[in-house]
């Protein structure tokens, strides 16, 4: 187990880890979504390099990338419940605040989990949970976040679909049509506090699969490894 960094350096890559398992998946379901349209994987297949907004990733041994999906918990603590909308930047944004807000004041580790899966679409030829549970720090940075009173909350400055996505269906529009996924990319500002007055705000961004099938919500189905522009 690493050193535990300081407040701010530990919360603010909670949301900026991706695993391989992910990193495999995302390509995939890349390749499955767009019919291999070149573009597209190129972003989703790369290695796990830090975002553009150049923050630090959570180190593999701090983070738990192969962690089974938890069994549905009636009691979420302060992770929201997914929104019952079928437009995918609108979810994507929704999305992206409950993976950058947090509060440890009030919430398990388990219950942080359980509320993400809420979130994750029920297909599981899609559904890539790996990609989010390695967002969420180990059991014992977690402990001590929770010691420290930390939690984040969220404003979004934008969502929009990355140029590849864009050019990929403008190449091949009925690709979407299988599994109607969309790639959004979502950008913000994190806040975090902790006990004592301590604090401190970072931009964020990420690039999200959000699946939205025709007179359905949307769901999550995977973070890819890096932004997509």
């Amino acid at each position: 187990m690493p050193r535990f960094p300081s407040p701010l350096s530990a919360l603010s890559s909670y949301g900026a880890t991706w695993s391989a398992k992910g990193r495999i998946l995302a390509g995939a379901l890349v390749l499955t979504v767009l019919l291999a349209v070149a573009g597209l994987a190129a972003w989703a297949t790369g290695s796990s390099a830090p975002d553009h907004d150049g923050s630090t990733a959570i180190s593999p041994s701090s983070a738990s990338p192969s962690e089974a999906a938890p069994k549905p918990d009636p009691g979420s603590g302060s992770v929201p419940k997914p929104p019952q909308i079928s437009d995918p930047l609108a979810y994507a944004k929704a999305a992206a605040v409950m993976l950058w807000s947090y509060d440890t004041r009030t919430t398990s580790r388990e219950q942080q989990l359980a509320g993400m899966n809420a979130w994750m679409t029920k297909e599981t030829k899609y559904t890539d949970w790996s990609s989010l549970s390695a967002q969420v720090p180990d059991p014992v940075l977690w402990s001590r976040m929770a010691d420290n009173a930390q939690y984040a909350t969220t404003k979004i400055t934008d969502a929009r679909y990355p140029s590849a996505f864009k050019q990929a269906l403008a190449d091949n529009p009925s690709a979407i049509n299988e599994a109607y996924i969309y790639a959004v990319t979502v950008t913000g500002k994190q806040q975090i506090t902790w006990k004592k007055g301590g604090g401190g705000a970072e931009d964020r961004s990420v690039t999200l699969a959000a699946q939205c099938r025709p007179s359905h919500d949307c769901s999550l189905v995977s973070i890819a490894p890096r932004v997509a522009p």
